[in-house]
């Protein structure tokens, strides 16, 4: 008996060398893992919440960028990471909610692998052209959809992604066709809208909120069911009579199945601390 009380003292002594406490974490940089391009509104999301936390958990936060796949890749290296809270996912809807519908493939499960932290902010889908383009409303982009038999092309952020979610919707309410021209990410999204490789399209709200302000980019309806304080004099899309084009975003932050929940626990507090 003697020896068993022994054993288990040892068991949880080694336990307690091999395993630091969550009040000494972080002891080192955490990394934000953005499974889009640089430049694009999760990246700039992410970046933003990464400079302020420094401030609150004493170590640098990194952004690392691993695009492609409708941010599948990023999703499956950060599965397989090791699940210490050092390597995390910062994600959209589109790799935990809506790739296991559409990939019978996918390298990892979003419930089985990935523990949430937090989610960060709820944004909207914005239909836009450049500032260029002739097109005034999402009336007249109607119009002049339906004069092309070919159809117009239109950009999002990829397949599967919330923005082509918004586009397949807003064609079928309002009975066009486009041709879906898929980016692998914002940025380069934005460019050929503005250089008049495609019409326009549909984006998130913060990649496409300075380039609306700064003149560039005309915003034309927001894919939601109400108007986004940012932009209150934007309608929605169903106030113009598209009906249920409805594809709101959100970004949010998980980290691998099996971290310990202490570790969750403060990661959430320092996000929380600093929204």
């Amino acid at each position: 008996m003697h020896v068993l009380r022994l054993l288990t003292v040892l068991a949880l002594s080694l336990f307690a060398l091999t395993s630091p406490r969550a009040q000494d974490f972080p002891t080192r940089a955490v990394r934000f893992v953005v499974a889009f391009p640089a430049g694009g509104p999760t990246d700039f999301v992410a970046r933003l919440l990464a400079a302020k936390l420094k401030g609150v958990l004493g170590q640098s936060v990194l952004v690392e960028n691993k695009s492609g796949a409708n941010a599948a890749i990023g999703a499956d290296y950060v599965a397989k990471s090791e699940p210490d809270g050092y390597t995390l996912f910062f994600t959209t809807i589109s790799a935990v909610a809506m790739n296991p519908h559409m990939r019978a493939d996918l390298p990892y499960d979003p419930v089985r692998d990935f523990t949430p932290v937090t989610r960060i902010v709820l944004t909207k889908e914005v239909l836009v052209v450049s500032a260029k383009s002739p097109i005034k409303s999402a009336k007249e982009l109607v119009e002049l959809a339906k004069q092309k038999d070919g159809g117009m092309p239109m950009a999002s952020t990829g397949v599967g992604s919330l923005p082509h979610l918004a586009l397949e919707l807003f064609q079928q309410s309002a009975g066009i066709k486009v041709v879906h021209v898929p980016y692998r990410g914002a940025a380069p999204a934005v460019t050929d809208i503005l250089g008049g490789q495609v019409v326009g399209g549909f984006l998130d709200l913060p990649v496409v909120m300075p380039q609306i302000i700064g003149g560039n980019l005309r915003a034309l309806g927001a894919a939601s069911a109400r108007r986004d304080e940012v932009l209150p004099d934007l309608a929605t899309l169903d106030e113009q009579g598209y009906r249920d084009v409805y594809a709101d975003n959100w970004y949010a932050v998980y980290a691998p199945a099996r971290t310990r929940a202490p570790v969750i626990a403060k990661l959430n507090s320092a996000v929380r601390a600093v929204l």
